[in-house]
């Protein structure tokens, strides 16, 4: 699906996402991306849903947003309690989505120049 936002300057916003991919200011990613407006990072998580572990949790608690949206692939999944320690720990809200809905969403935060991350994951 294609996104038409308008692109606050110098922020990342999502253009597009489909099966398998995921376009941040016009540029297609295959992998798991975490995502805020002045950061992209394409190294996140190599594995699935499946391979989450609290360290990644704990990672992404050091990022220092207000709002985490864990976009769990085509479908909402919902990872464990134990590993949304971290978030907890560090005043992190969390909501859990499919990716494109997540990818959306950060879309709508960032226009409003909320303090938000996307972690989002390719099925």
């Amino acid at each position: 699906m294609k996104l038409q936002a308008d692109r606050p300057p110098g922020q990342n916003i999502v253009t597009a996402y489909g099966a398998g991919y995921i376009a941040v200011n016009g540029v297609r990613h295959s992998g798991n991306l975490l995502l805020m407006p002045q950061r992209l990072e394409t190294d996140w998580a190599v594995g699935g849903f499946e391979t989450l572990t609290e360290a990644d949790f704990a990672r992404l608690a050091q990022l220092g947003c207000d709002v985490l949206l864990l976009g769990t692939g085509s479908r909402q999944r919902f990872p464990q309690t134990v590993l949304l320690r971290p978030l907890i720990a560090a005043n992190i809200g969390i909501e859990v989505m499919d990716s494109g809905a997540a990818a959306r969403t950060y879309n709508v935060l960032t226009a409003e120049g909320r303090n938000v991350a996307a972690f989002l994951l390719q099925d």
